[in-house]
């Protein structure tokens, strides 16, 4: 008998009158709002204006709600288009199910429309956003626990979570992933505030370590869920993406450190800043002095010189020197 665990929440829903509050969706907004802000300082810390990491997640937030639900539809479909289920099921999102893999590739889109707008870079937006990502998503998977789902095996330790009976769902204690993944993620974050601080990355490797140390830590929790999942040489989905995506952000760290080594200077442009000025209104007319004295080059030079018609100094002289031993002669 396991006399200690995390106990789940009876409901994932808490009725304020006429309006549910789900606890699910209660832990995305707040991830996001913390995403934004942690997203907005760093932004700044950078160069950046405040208020530009807001902007560009107006566009990369509902981007990656749909990409991460999308992900999740098409990766579990028989949740939704299978005998006996409903397939309008598939937009409840507040029910569960969103896809990181997904959010991230969708909200990416949103983000590069909505840099592109702003003139900004946006590798230099993403890796200012990094680390409140992953925050983000240690807060949102306690959304998981009030929805008593994506738990592991069977586990009689003592941090062990509680399961009640359910659809789909049998009582018992498991391995409680979502606080596994949000330490993990927690974990992440630090590590990249860390090694930016300490190597300066730019250029996308801030968000590529991220990438790359979230899909570490997800593969070996991946692999202890016991929740349906489709299964590729014996291993599931998810951890043969989270390999992939591993791959490829390790490469681009080390591609890009080669291409493009240090950090960005200028992260945003001063939209704010006046235009520069006309040559012809700043510098001196073209028949003002600057102009006259480049188109009389000789005159000058002929002044300096001895000329033919204008005797210089020592020539004055040599002259005087020989009329007065002239008129020493004469006199003599």
């Amino acid at each position: 008998m396991n006399l200690a665990f995390i106990p789940s929440p009876s409901t994932g829903v808490i009725e304020l009158g006429p309006i549910p509050l789900r606890g699910y969706a209660f832990c995305i907004i707040i991830g996001v709002f913390v995403a934004v802000w942690f997203g907005n300082k760093r932004w700044v810390a950078r160069g950046g204006k405040a208020g530009t990491v807001a902007d560009v997640a107006v566009w990369a937030v509902p981007f990656g709600l749909v990409g991460g639900r999308l992900y999740h539809v098409i990766t579990d479909y028989q949740l939704y288009f299978s005998d006996g289920e409903d397939w309008v099921d598939a937009f409840k999102i507040w029910e569960g199910g969103l896809g990181i893999w997904g959010a991230i590739a969708f909200g990416a889109v949103g983000a590069w429309i909505a840099c592109r707008r702003r003139g900004i870079p946006l590798p230099a937006w993403a890796d200012a956003l990094a680390p409140g990502i992953a925050i983000a998503q240690a807060i949102g998977r306690w959304g998981n626990w009030f929805n008593q789902e994506l738990y592991g095996k069977p586990t009689d330790l003592p941090w062990a979570l509680e399961i009640s009976e359910g659809p789909n769902r049998l009582a018992g204690t498991y391995h409680p992933t979502f606080l596994y993944e949000s330490l993990w993620c927690i974990g992440v974050a630090l590590l990249v505030i860390w090694a930016d601080r300490r190597f300066r990355l730019g250029h996308g490797r801030a968000f590529a370590l991220y990438v790359a140390a979230y899909c570490a830590g997800r593969g070996w929790i991946e692999y202890m869920r016991v929740d349906e999942a489709h299964h590729i040489l014996g291993l599931r989905l998810n951890v043969w993406t989270a390999i992939l995506v591993f791959v490829l952000a390790v490469v681009y760290i080390v591609i890009s450190a080669k291409i493009r080594p240090g950090r960005e200077e200028i992260v945003e442009p001063d939209r704010d800043a006046a235009p520069a000025k006309d040559s012809d209104q700043d510098g001196p007319a073209e028949d003002g002095p600057a102009k006259a004295d480049a188109d009389e080059p000789d005159a000058g030079a002929e002044k300096d010189t001895p000329g033919k018609d204008t005797p210089g100094k020592d020539a004055t002289a040599e002259n005087a020197e020989a009329a007065g031993a002239a008129g020493a002669a004469e006199k003599s």
